[in-house]
């Protein structure tokens, strides 16, 4: 994407660069900047958040890595096809396309790798400091929206790929981002280099359907004193996340930030589990069935039903441009560690913010206030650091 040259350009490095929230994201800021379509979704485009000094979308560069090969102006054709992306938008930015396209490097493990976890972390590293440094970037901030991986067998297990890639950032000096359940900076491996490092981080698990109902409606039953005596759920699915939460163990991993906001917003867990069933068929469209039974006045027992109806990765991709932006301007800002006031977008947020949606909004546009109080003079750490001891102890 073009930008001037008086303005500092900040890197958005996507892990899972191919798949079709990378894809989504890549061609939507490509869509908005060029006046195609309004910023439908991003709340870092409303009014709140004018004087926050987030970098321009149009000062956004992208790049990333990703295990598979197609290409993304055929990715984003697919999803033309499928109704993901409108028709014709794709072939308007398709010069956008195969920039991004350009900066995607292989990612890894793969079958057959001998490389060491520590050999790893280093080439992913150098990866993302070529890309800063041949664009020169000021800034770059690195998002995991790669599938789902399984569930953690525990601290001492080895670290997943997830983890790898964060250790990566790190190393490289940039802010991090887990939009996905995914371990990632949360393996202990990584929080305690993360929290060395001085760096921003925000995550985990973007809040882009069910979960967003359930963080307004579970305030809404504590709040009117209606005792929920159950509340299960259902997720049919296609796509390379269906596929991926077909694994239980992912699945799990998926459940847990579930769970957490009803734990959180009603005081309890109620009984009821959430199923994830892969359906192939739906590709990147889901529908989220809850059932919620609830008590009223002198015991009466009632029953709420939901359906949600959406698009995982048009949903999802308008909230990692509003983190790629939330989170470069606080690591310009100086601010490091866990990103509280993120929650917002998260099920399974760092720290100890409230789980109620409303809070949440309110907590994040405080956060986008006082960005834009920051005395960027003083208090920015200036261009990206880098950082040759992360990871060295795997």
């Amino acid at each position: 994407m073009s930008a001037s040259l008086s303005r500092p350009r900040v890197g958005v490095w996507l892990i899972g660069a191919r798949g079709s929230v990378a894809t989504t994201v890549v061609t939507g800021c490509a869509a908005i900047t060029a006046g195609l379509h309004p910023p439908t979704g991003m709340v870092t485009e409303t009014p709140a958040f004018t004087g926050s000094g987030l970098p321009a979308l149009s000062d956004l560069v992208f790049g990333g890595h990703d295990t598979l090969d197609c290409p993304l102006p055929k990715r984003a054709e697919t999803l033309t096809a499928g109704g993901v992306l409108p028709p014709g938008v794709a072939t308007a930015v398709a010069a956008e396309l195969e920039a991004a396209d350009r900066e995607i490097r292989p990612g890894g493990p793969t079958s057959g790798d001998t490389r060491s976890e520590t050999e790893l972390i280093a080439a992913f590293a150098d990866d993302i400091r070529d890309f800063v440094h041949r664009h020169e970037l000021e800034r770059a901030v690195v998002a995991n929206v790669a599938s789902t991986e399984p569930a953690s067998q525990g601290p001492d297990a080895p670290p997943p790929a997830s983890t790898l890639y964060a250790l990566a950032a790190l190393r490289a000096g940039c802010a991090y981002v887990n939009f996905t359940p995914s371990e990632g900076i949360h393996h202990p491996a990584a929080a305690r280099e993360a929290e060395r490092s001085g760096l921003p981080y925000a995550g985990r698990d973007g809040k882009t359907g069910q979960t967003l109902l359930r963080a307004v409606l579970g305030p809404m039953f504590a709040q009117r004193a209606l005792r929920v005596r159950a509340w299960s759920g259902t997720n049919l699915l296609g796509g390379g996340d269906g596929a991926a939460l077909a694994d239980p163990a992912a699945a799990a991993a998926k459940n847990a930030g579930k769970e957490r906001v009803l734990a959180d917003t009603l005081g309890t867990v109620p009984e009821g589990e959430v199923h994830i069933d892969d359906v192939p068929a739906l590709g990147d469209w889901k529908t989220a069935w809850d059932h919620i039974a609830f008590d009223g006045f002198l015991g009466t027992r009632m029953i709420l039903q939901t359906i949600w109806q959406g698009c995982d990765s048009a949903l999802a991709a308008p909230l990692v441009l509003d983190l790629a932006r939330l989170t470069a301007r606080a690591h310009e800002a100086g601010l490091s560690g866990p990103l509280d006031a993120l929650g917002f977008y998260f099920k399974d947020p760092v720290g100890d913010g409230p789980s109620g949606l409303a809070e949440q909004y309110e907590e994040l546009v405080r956060f986008g206030r006082s960005l834009g109080r920051a005395d960027e003079e003083s208090h920015g750490v200036g261009p990206v650091e880098h950082r040759d001891d992360v990871g060295e102890a795997l």
